[in-house]
């Protein structure tokens, strides 16, 4: 990567924080007119504004950092003849200060020359990259958004449960568990699962919806669903309790 090399648009929590690791990486990053790339790090619905925008200043690729987004959103930049990429940071950005090391990062490109320009930022950013289809690219985001913001309903919703069972600080309590929880999936996958429905316990599961029926009743179909899911990762059907 040359320098000054890549303009970044957009300067929240993941453009701030991309800055930040290409210019800890000795990359001169700019927010207008420069660089052989531009990396747009707006949100999914200004992509194409945004990209439309570069006018004649449009350089020979142009990117954006969207998980759900295609290529065609940069449709601008490709009819002026440039190359298009996107590369998406598989991980959350709590602020624009966001460490990048070790981070697994999605991308894809419209020619081969796109695709290595992404895997050569990703990776001069610390990233480890890895190429999803474009096909493929709905099935990935909402994998990604099954992981992470999913995750976090569940562990509100446990949280909740106990707080109307008379249990304050639900979260505080709760965290280790599912810290250790996360740690043994990431080590085990499947094989980490404990509990009533990897024991078989149609008894306890019984329970619980009673519970849940009583206490949170709105959350009872939810909860079941999730307990066919878990049944299915466990292999143990027909233990769901309803």
């Amino acid at each position: 990567m040359t320098k000054p090399n890549l303009m970044i648009v957009g300067r929240g929590r993941v453009g701030g924080s991309l800055a930040a690791a290409a210019e800890a990486a000795g990359i001169e990053t700019a927010q207008e007119d420069g660089g052989r790339a531009v990396l747009l790090c707006v949100p999914d619905d200004a992509i194409h504004d945004a990209c439309d925008r570069l006018g004649e200043r449009t350089p020979e690729l142009v990117g954006h950092v969207s998980g759900a987004c295609g290529l065609d959103v940069l449709s601008p930049a490709s009819d002026r003849g440039a190359a298009t990429f996107s590369l998406h940071p598989l991980q959350t950005f709590p602020d624009s200060q966001t460490p990048t090391a070790g981070v697994p990062c999605a991308v894809s490109g419209s020619s081969r020359e796109a695709v290595e320009f992404a895997e050569t930022l990703a990776a001069t950013l610390g990233m480890r990259p890895f190429e999803v289809p474009e096909e493929a690219r709905a099935e990935y985001h909402a994998a990604a958004s099954i992981a992470s913001n999913f995750l976090i309903a569940i562990e509100q919703a446990a949280a909740e449960l106990l707080a109307r069972a008379g249990i304050e600080d639900g979260r505080e309590l709760l965290s280790p568990l599912v810290l250790a929880t996360a740690a043994n999936w990431s080590e085990r996958g499947g094989e980490a699962l404990t509990g009533p429905i990897a024991r078989g316990d149609t008894e306890t599961i019984a329970r619980h919806r009673d519970a849940i029926g009583r206490t949170w009743p709105e959350l009872l179909d939810a909860y079941d669903r999730l307990a066919e899911l878990t049944a299915g990762v466990a292999g143990a059907e027909g233990v769901s309790g309803r």
